[in-house]
């Protein structure tokens, strides 16, 4: 292990989701097999054998596994995975690692610079944790369209990374955007004709929650919650945080949450 380096043996699930992220989908950066041999040498790795032609992420696990006692070399893996050099021709296609890698008890730092390790509480991986609502819902369960399922997945994987990186603010806006961007898509998919004459891109999140609580999709306490997430929302406008004059922190965060996962399960189970 490099000198004061976080990282330890990876857990075997962390390793097939690491896989995962190399080798992308239609929702992350796609690699051919081949592209993933390379992408492996271009973080540092020596003797890295020749793509096979066997399943990409059958292949890269395989790789993964076989350095799993090395933590050094899986290191190189993750500062190239997150480092924006290897996303020049699509830098909006940079992952989101911070979200799985919490799990073992490290975060990557600067993603948008050189990225580093650095060690942090697996506890961050839950935010909410202690409350009473746990998430039972996928987006895949709510929305049919797979793409704006796995883009809003997408956001929720995001708000994962600013809550462990202390980022509470940007994690309440990304929640209320991935709060907005489900209840649209359920609405429209449902009963478009709830929005009246208002386009689904000029739809308010207000009028959002409100008509999903008059449909019978989400109970009045969950509305009534909505709503103060609304508010926090609202703080992506500097403006609005002066005027509350209060800066949302952890505990702030932590009572946002388990809001998110009431409505994607009342929504699931209406």
């Amino acid at each position: 292990m490099t000198p004061h380096s976080p990282l330890g043996i990876l857990d075997a699930n962390t390793l097939e989701e690491l896989a995962r992220v190399i080798c992308g989908d239609e929702h992350l950066y796609y690699r051919k097999g081949y592209e993933i041999a390379w992408f492996l040498e271009h973080a540092g790795w020596q003797r890295v054998p020749e793509y096979d032609g066997e399943y990409r992420r059958e292949w890269a696990l395989a790789r993964l596994t076989e350095r799993r006692e090395d933590p050094t070399e899986l290191e190189k893996v993750l500062h190239r995975l997150a480092d924006p050099r290897e996303y020049l021709d699509e830098p909006e296609q940079l992952p989101a690692v911070n979200a799985f890698l919490i799990h073992e008890g490290v975060r990557l730092e600067n993603p948008g610079g050189r990225p580093r390790l650095v060690a942090c509480d697996p506890s961050l991986a839950h935010p909410g944790s202690q409350g009473p609502v746990e998430l039972r819902a996928t987006m895949t369960d709510l929305i049919t369209d797979q793409n704006m399922a796995g883009l809003l997945q997408h956001r929720l994987d995001e708000a994962h990374t600013c809550y462990a990186n202390g980022a509470h603010v940007a994690a309440i806006k990304m929640l209320g955007s991935l709060l907005e961007g489900v209840l649209v898509h359920v609405v429209h998919e449902r009963n478009a004709s709830l929005l009246g004459a208002t386009s689904p891109d000029r739809v308010s999140l207000d009028s959002l929650i409100k008509t999903c609580h008059d449909a019978g999709w989400i109970g009045a306490d969950v509305e009534r919650f909505c709503h103060e997430l609304r508010k926090y929302r609202n703080f992506v406008h500097p403006r609005a945080e002066i005027r509350e004059a209060h800066a949302p922190d952890r505990d702030t965060l932590d009572m946002c949450w388990p809001v998110v996962n009431a409505v994607l399960n009342d929504l699931a189970d209406s």
